[in-house]
This record gives C-alpha cells, structure tokens and sequence, in this order.
C-alpha cells in the first residue's frame, strides 16, 4: 500500500481508519496533498472529490445525517478553509458530526506574507466542538546526519536522544488531539476541525507506515433519568388539565409508536407536530400554522397551555413562537440529552435523557388521566380548518400554495424528501404530508447557503430515492452542487421558480418598488435549463396546472439521468394568494 511519507499524516489517517471514520470528502489543493495521497490509496475509505468547499461540507453534511457517523472533510490551508463555515455553524445547531481536516503551513510561514496563508487556528472557535492544532513533525534533516565524524560520536548520540524525545513528545500530542476531536464529533454529535501543519515535500510516498498510533475509546455510562425530578413531573402532570407537546426536528424513528399512541389517547394533551419531526398520529396536530394564525385573544387563551413539553431541534413555526411568548405556560420541559434551547423564555426543567428513553420510563407509571376537553376543544378547530383549507386550495388560481398542494401529494411513498429553507419549509408546514416519507431541513441555521448539496450528499449514500423541493434564490444560490459526480439517477429536484425571494413579499415591507424589487426581493428571470444541460439532468418545466399535472406522472419513475423540474409561478400573486388564505380558513 501507499501511504505518504510524513508520520503526522499517516497518524491522521491511521485514527481515522482506527475511529471508523470511513467517508472521506476531499477538495483538491497542494497542502493537503499528503492526506489525500494517503486517503485516496486506502480501500477502506469512500473518498469523494469536490471542488467547491462550501458544497463539499454541505455535501459530508447530508451523507453524516444519513449514516448518523461523522464524515471528514479535507481541504488545502488559506481560504478554501473558510468556505466550510457556513456548513460548520449549521452542523453545530443540527448537531450533525463533521470533522474539519485542513491542511496548513508552518507556523514560521504564517504573518510573513507566504501565500495561502491565514490565521487557521481555532479559526471556528464559535461555532466548533472541538479545535485540535497539531504540531509539526520535525524534520529529518535534523537526524543523525551521514557526514559526522567519529570524535564527535558522543555529541551525535545525545542529538539524536533530543530529536527522538521530542518527536515522541510531538506525536503523543498529536494523538492525544486527534482521538479527543473524533471522540467529540462522535459522542457530541456536532462539528471538530482539526489542523494539521505540513511542510514541503508534501508528496514523498513509502510503502511502510513510519507510526503506529493507538485509538482511544470512550467509556461512556448510560444517562440516568433522576427519580426525584421524575415524580415531580408526575405531580405536575396529574394537576393539569392542558398539556402541549410541541415537536421540531427529529430523525425518522427517534420515538417508538406505542408513547406516541398513549399521548394521543389523553385528552388533556395536544401534539404540535412539525414537518421535520418525522411523528404521525391522526390525533397529532401537523399543521400548527392552520390552527395559530387565525385566533383571536380569547382563543389564544385557551389554547395556553399549563406545561409545554419540547422535544427535537430547531421550530419553524414564526406563529407558534409568538404564541408561546406572549402567552408562555406555567412549566415549560425539554427533553433532550444535551441542549435546553429557552425558546420561549419560560423554560424551567432541562430533563437530560433521549426522548424515547424518558417517555418509556415517565408513560408508564402515570396512574390516572386528568378530565380534560382539551384535546376536543382543538381537535375540532383542527377539522374547521382542514375543510377551510381543501375548499381555498380548489378556488386559487396557479401559484405557490397551489403548487406544493399538487407536489407534496405526488411525492412516492417510502422516500427521502430534503426540504430547501425560507418560503419551501414553510409552505410544506401548511400540508399534512404522506406518513411513510423521511423528512429533513437545514433548520440550524435556516440559510439557503447550501440545501442542494446537502440533499446530494443524502442521496449519495440512500438507496431510497431523494427528492428535494427548493425555491429558485436557494437553488441557484448552491449552482455549484450539481458539479458532482456523486449524483445517483433517481435524485429528483423539483424547483418552484417564482423569480425572486417571494418570502419578502409576505414579510411587512414597501412591495412594488424598484429598491424593493432589486435589493430585497431580488427580481430575476433566470431559469435552470442551461444549469441542467451543463451537468446532464433531465429538464423537465410546467408553467399551469394541467402542465404540472402531467409532468408529475412520470417525474418519479426511473431514469438514466437525474432529474429537475422546474415550476413557474406568479411572482406578484403569491404573496396576496397566502396572506388571504389565512383571512379565509379563519
């Protein structure tokens, strides 16, 4: 085998391969040569080459969601490091485990003006787990040299004893950060950035490892529920008469059916469920927007809850958070084994556990169900508003709302949907959608910065077929995804084309000027056929219903090439067509 010359890359290489740390995303550079030599050599690693470092850690983003391990990113040193950011601040919010390997120069190169340089250490200190800054290995020239002469034998010796100890002390270091950064992303869940110095050569290679660094594991003791803090939650629970369980981001399969069957069955509990929750019941409530958006004070009250119940990542819902703040709940819990996010500014238990362990442990020994109308009195709100919203979708015109009507109903069943931010996410929260599907959403952050390449890099590793709904600021904004040779033929993008950030016509603001137009909104007539011709999609448009309709029959089928369809919109009809909707369902 080939491995690169310099031991403080086949000490990386080595851990990771220790550490099981198996997809390797690789932008091609220079500095990094020796890691990439090292990498690409190995067949125990997948290696992936992407040019563009904001989509390759986008990219390792959505193949770490998947696979649940972490994924390593590999770069050159300078300012392809800082490309990553934007993927690195939205693993850390999706705790989504990323290890950051960027190459960089000597420290006695970096302030002197050597090119590709910059100030590479803990460079993500906000937004990391964990920065390892590796050591240099010192250099051979530093050995024994060849040419000493024999009266000097003594002199030699006691340099080569400082070298060796050193060098040892070098690569303990080395070691020791490296395991303690892969540990981190691994057990916490969430983004490393290790950097690692080379100098030149960068590209010697030996066919024997010159090191042989030792993994170290974790012992990790299983979280225990407090018994004292659990009967307190049992006290509380059997005085109220409202209790809301409001649901964000979550995996597909994070909580067993049988505590979701139990909490639908009380009727002093309502579940707010969101679309990136991945939770069904009929008795859920999916669809919070419907219900909040239209009340009025008195209503509101009523809905106020006595305890709230969060559990999962970031909310969507804008409507739900006003709700909460200005009418918060007497308790507020959130269940989760790392983070207590105080989104509503009224939290007062953080209950340290797995959401599935705590509700098997905390379900059953609830004795008695409180006499409530609770879940009656929203339960026919919830009915008023679903006919509300059947009868508005068949009387609007083409537009936005009509469409993800049509395409969220259309989505085969037992597929992957990847959900673009900003207006995408949001319209979907007005529908119930298909149970069987496995829903996610850049929500960490909520940029539109990099949702194509995450849903490429999904794709890549699922044999489950992945469709991706995005809006055209977001898709054209991430062009570069699709420069990727990793795109499977059932990878589908469906992208709804309404010629601007249509978001901003619905937030307050002057629509229906030239400086709202240009820096707001931003106007454009830019279409994704010439995009899709470059790197061979399948061009499908639909510009009516009747087009979508029959563009829709097919879409999902097999192909030999990916496909993207492209849906045009009203740009100055969506915003009224949804702000109305509201009025109407009310």
């Amino acid at each position: 085998m080939i491995y690169p010359k310099i031991p403080l890359a086949q000490t990386v290489i080595q851990l990771c391969k220790l550490k099981d740390v198996r997809h390797i995303v690789i932008s091609p550079g220079s500095r990094n040569a020796p890691l990439t030599i090292g990498f690409t050599n190995d067949e125990d690693f997948k290696c992936y080459s992407i040019v563009d470092e904001r989509c390759a850690a986008f990219f390792a983003m959505g193949i770490a969601q998947q696979i649940k391990q972490p994924v390593a990113v590999v770069c050159t040193s300078g300012s392809a490091l800082l490309n990553y950011y934007p993927a690195i601040a939205e693993a850390f919010y999706s705790e989504i485990p990323l290890i950051v390997l960027s190459a960089d120069r000597p420290k006695h190169l970096i302030g002197i003006g050597d090119g590709q340089t910059i100030n590479q250490k803990d460079v993500f200190e906000n937004h990391i787990l964990y920065s390892a800054n590796l050591k240099l290995d010192l250099k051979d020239e530093h050995r024994l040299s060849e040419k000493e002469e024999l009266p000097i034998f003594k002199s030699i010796e006691n340099k080569l004893e400082r070298f060796l100890g050193i060098q040892h002390g070098i690569q303990s270091h080395n070691e020791d950060e490296i395991n303690d950064a892969i540990n981190m992303a691994r057990f916490r869940q969430g983004p490393v950035h290790i950097n690692i110095p080379f100098d030149e050569p960068l590209y010697e290679t030996s066919e024997t490892l010159s090191v042989k660094p030792k993994a170290v594991e974790l012992e990790l003791k299983p979280t225990k529920i407090d018994q004292a803090e659990l009967k307190d939650c049992l006290d509380e629970w059997y005085v109220s008469t409202k209790k809301m369980i409001l649901v964000g981001v979550l995996p597909p399969n994070d909580i067993e059916q049988q505590w979701l069957n139990e909490l639908a069955d009380d009727d002093s509990v309502i579940v707010f469920t969101e679309t990136t929750s991945n939770l069904h019941h009929p008795n859920f409530f999916s669809s919070i927007d419907k219900i909040i958006a239209p009340l009025e004070e008195a209503e509101f009250k009523t809905l106020q809850p006595d305890i709230l119940i969060t559990i999962g990542g970031m909310i969507v819902s804008k409507k739900i958070k006003a709700f909460l703040r200005f009418h918060p709940p007497k308790q507020h819990w959130h269940i989760d084994e790392r983070n207590a996010n105080d989104t509503f500014f009224c939290l007062t238990k953080h209950l340290v556990a797995r959401p599935n362990d705590f509700l098997s442990e905390f379900l059953p020994k609830i004795t008695h169900v409180a006499k409530s109308n609770y879940f009656d009195t929203w339960h026919l709100v919830k009915q008023r508003r679903h006919k509300k919203h059947l009868d508005y979708l068949k009387q609007i015109p083409f537009s936005d709302l009509k469409v993800f009507g049509s395409v969220l109903k259309s989505l085969p069943n037992k597929t992957i949907l990847q959900l673009g931010n900003s207006s995408t996410v949001r319209y979907a929260q007005l529908f119930n959608l298909n149970p069987t599907l496995e829903v996610y959403c850049n929500r960490g952050t909520s940029g539109i910065d990099g949702s194509t390449s995450t849903a490429i890099g999904c794709a890549s590793v699922q044999a489950k077929q992945t469709n991706f709904i995005t809006g055209d600021l977001s898709f054209f904004y991430d062009s570069n995804a699709l420069w990727n040779n990793y795109i499977p033929n059932n990878f589908r993008i469906i992208l709804i084309n309404n010629n601007g950030g249509g978001i901003f016509r619905i937030l307050p603001g002057h629509k229906n000027s030239e400086n709202f137009d240009y820096f707001f909104e931003t106007k454009h007539h830019l279409s994704a056929k010439q995009l899709c011709d470059m790197f061979h999609f399948e061009y499908h448009t639909a510009k009516n219903a009747e087009e979508l309709e029959f563009e829709l029959k097919t879409f999902y089928n097999k192909s030999k090439r990916p496909r993207l369809l492209e849906i045009f919109t009203p740009r100055t009809e969506n915003d009224d067509i949804l702000l109305e909707y509201f009025h109407f369902i009310k």
